[in-house]
């Protein structure tokens, strides 16, 4: 996993496990100090939000799992995969275009980088140079065709 994202991931953790041991105690202290729990909106508020931080501390830390077992290895050479960037032509937009995939914490649309998750980087997996692929988007179906391909390993040998 890159190094930005594991960081990334573990910055909010840090910050939410802070928020949940010492700011959440202390509104839930002073709620409960203005007297009836049943109407006290101060109290309600704290302890819903309570809740969102634990869940979503759950949510990170499966994440920050999942992505330490993502083997490089597994990456095909041959294929796209995670990393790669891929330069198509829509036959939809009449236009070639250039992504590269990357996890779902890096994706930026504007600058070109697509989460593997998202319905364009799900289509582009597995496929070669010369494959179409076929995309089901909100603005509808589209066709695309793979121009070129260089994968993170192809990237890493460049690079060498």
């Amino acid at each position: 996993m890159p190094e930005h994202i594991r960081k990334k991931l573990q910055d909010e953790i840090n910050a939410l496990e802070h928020e949940l041991s010492h700011e959440l105690p202390k509104e839930l202290k002073k709620a409960v100090a203005l007297g009836d729990l049943s109407e006290n909106a101060e109290y309600h508020m704290a302890k819903q939000r309570q809740e969102f931080v634990k869940a979503r501390l759950r949510q990170l830390g499966r994440r920050l799992a999942d992505l330490s077992l993502i083997n490089l290895n597994d990456i095909p050479k041959d294929k796209v995969g995670l990393g790669s960037t891929v330069r198509i032509f829509d036959a939809t937009k009449n236009e070639e275009m250039e992504y590269e995939l990357v996890t779902s914490e890096e994706s930026d649309v504007a600058a070109g980088k697509i989460s593997t998750t998202s319905p364009i980087g799900r289509a582009l997996l597995n496929k070669k140079v010369g494959d179409t692929a076929q995309v089901v988007t909100p603005s509808g179906k589209r066709e695309m065709e793979i121009l070129s391909l260089t994968t993170m390993h192809g990237k890493a040998g460049a690079e060498a």
